[in-house]
């Protein structure tokens, strides 16, 4: 079994006249990460990897739940090839995953991970918001044959207030 935990990073700031990869996160993120995470963690179990996009926006996300999940630096990568917003490199760099690896939580943007939440979950949405969630099992030893898995879980900012 894996279990992958697609998490969009939290929302950015427009304010500064930066580029793309340099905007920080909004005072709005905090919140709705501790939102996320209040919830998240009656559900987590077990030894979770976390893989970030180096977005600022994206790193800070990680970087809050790493801390509240305690997850250790060893367990903590940053991912040059996450910050994309296209589906096929999302899944590609996923996939190179070590099969020791059964729980891998990924900080990324859209719209590669709602069209992933999409192509491997059972169950469909219009857009991964913000700081949303999504907890999909797969029934398979390596991720390299990940597909057609299970929805177990969805957490939205707006549905937690």
């Amino acid at each position: 079994m894996k279990q992958l935990i697609l998490v969009r990073h939290g929302k950015s700031s427009w304010e500064n006249n930066l580029p793309d990869e340099k905007r920080p996160l909004k005072k709005r993120a905090y919140s709705d990460a501790a939102l996320v995470l209040k919830t998240f963690k009656e559900f987590k179990s077990g030894d979770l990897v976390l893989w970030s996009s180096p977005a600022v926006r994206a790193y800070t996300t990680a970087k809050i739940f790493k801390e509240e999940l305690q997850i250790p630096d060893t367990s903590f990568k940053v991912k040059k090839e996450l910050y994309t917003f296209d589906e096929v490199q999302l899944l590609s760099v996923i996939k190179s995953c070590s099969r020791e690896v059964e729980k891998l939580m990924v900080f990324a943007h859209n719209p590669a991970l709602t069209s992933l939440v999409n192509k491997l979950g059972d169950k469909t949405l219009d857009n991964l918001p913000t700081t949303g969630l999504c907890v999909i099992d797969f029934d398979i030893d390596n991720w390299n044959d990940l597909k057609n898995g299970k929805t177990l879980l969805q957490l939205f900012p707006k549905n937690l207030r």
